[in-house]
């Protein structure tokens, strides 16, 4: 059964400032409303289109300081501000199930925090409603130009998406 969709935009990113710029006003709205810093937010797309890019921007505007690696290989990176945990999960290489209770991933889900999981079909059946999804598909460029153009579909399924979508 999918979640319902209760609210969708199309967002087109011409460049990294634009996913900046988006990755800020996510963090500007958790900023205002605290309970949105418990939202689930899933990250799609082929490799390369710019999951981690919008992740390293968005806890960035959070406030998170130093290097932010991809938690490619290690699968979760946790971060830590004064009343804000954030886990994020890169599922890519996520193959047994039974590493999601090895882990204690469904304890990490059920706690408080911002969860951000790229990949999350690689996990499917494990993983709860997300909150909001982007869809992140690279855009085709004119001929001579950068590869940058960004095609965003941000779909909320849950209240708290709706709110972190407007």
């Amino acid at each position: 059964m999918h979640a319902p969709i209760l609210g969708s935009r199309v967002l087109h990113w011409p460049d990294e400032a634009a996913c900046a710029a988006f990755a800020g006003r996510i963090a500007q709205a958790i900023r205002q409303q605290p309970e949105l810093g418990d939202s689930f937010i899933e990250l799609r797309g082929p490799l390369g289109a710019g999951k981690t890019t919008f992740v390293r921007h968005l806890l960035r505007a959070l406030g998170v300081a130093g290097r932010i690696k991809s938690p490619t290989y290690a699968v979760l990176e946790p971060h830590a501000l004064p009343g804000l945990s954030i886990s994020h999960f890169d599922f890519y290489r996520f193959a047994d199930p039974r590493e999601w209770a090895d882990a204690g991933f469904r304890d990490l889900f059920a706690a408080p925090g911002l969860k951000l999981a790229e990949w999350p079909e690689h996990a499917a059946g494990h993983l709860p409603r997300p909150d909001l999804r982007l869809t992140i598909e690279p855009g085709r460029a004119a001929h001579g130009e950068p590869e940058t153009l960004r095609d965003v579909q941000a779909q909320a399924l849950s209240p708290r998406g709706q709110d972190l979508l407007r």
